[in-house]
């Protein structure tokens, strides 16, 4: 006789390395994914509130890369590189981030684009090389707010520009 069954769920091995956040942004799918793909939108969104970025060179293509500085609110200056790993448009983006090309630490990132309606649910999932440099991020940099933060100004941006698209 069969035992109770149990249900099991197994967490994945990066865990502890992980962060994910999501976000549903009212704007449809196509044009969520056209602000991550077009430097003339990511400049005018990407990064924590305070934040600015000036791009230094861009290529969205599997291969390719984007340079850039991310101008914090009280001056300081972090330079940015991520190389897009894999483009599926309009669903999804994996990347690699760091502070250079020859980052040791830097790490990836899986972007998903899946249409909730009429809007457009956005999971970030960056999984670090280190449950330590995770926790790092976490605390000295607010990854966790920050990631927010941003997808917050990216959902300001794209719904803006759904309201002026409706409005032409």
């Amino acid at each position: 006789m069969a035992g109770p069954r149990q249900e099991t769920r197994a967490e994945p091995a990066t865990a502890d390395r992980e962060i994910v956040i999501s976000r549903v942004i009212d704007a449809p799918r196509e044009l969520v994914f056209e602000a991550f793909t077009e430097v003339r939108h990511l400049s005018r969104w990407w990064g924590p509130q305070g934040f600015t970025t000036a791009t230094r060179s861009f290529e969205f293509r599997e291969g390719g890369e984007w340079v850039f500085v991310l101008h914090g609110p009280d001056g300081t200056d972090y330079s940015e590189w991520i190389r897009w790993l894999r483009i599926v448009p309009p669903e999804r983006i994996e990347l690699l981030h760091g502070e250079s090309r020859d980052d040791p630490n830097a790490f990836e990132s899986d972007l998903t684009f899946a249409p909730d309606g009429a809007a457009t649910r956005i999971v970030m999932r960056t999984v670090f090389p280190t449950k330590e440099l995770r926790d790092e991020a976490v605390e000295k940099y607010h990854a966790i707010e920050g990631g927010r933060q941003t997808l917050s100004s990216l959902a300001a941006y794209v719904s803006d520009l759904a309201r002026k698209g409706a409005e032409s």
